[in-house]
């Protein structure tokens, strides 16, 4: 099979414990942490592709972001 190259949003949370949780949010429950940010998105790396490669053995359709829109927005919350 031939490889294909395809790029995922991930979201980075510093825990106040040390270290970074990483979601995928794409791909529900891919979820990994890393003690450093580089740790954590080689994780995060390994992650996704365990993640494809389940899909893939299971015959389901592998998510992309080809048509995912990011928009940050800003709301007062008055706390």
């Amino acid at each position: 099979m031939e490889k294909q190259v395809k790029n995922y949003r991930i979201l980075l949370r510093k825990e106040t414990e040390g270290g970074y949780t990483v979601t995928v949010p794409i791909l529900p429950g891919c979820v990994t942490y890393g003690d450093t940010l580089d740790h954590a998105i080689a994780m995060a790396e390994e992650a996704i592709e365990i993640y494809i490669e389940s899909l893939i053995a299971d015959g389901e359709e592998v998510p992309t972001e080809q048509n995912t829109f990011e928009y940050m927005l800003a709301v007062d919350t008055h706390a």
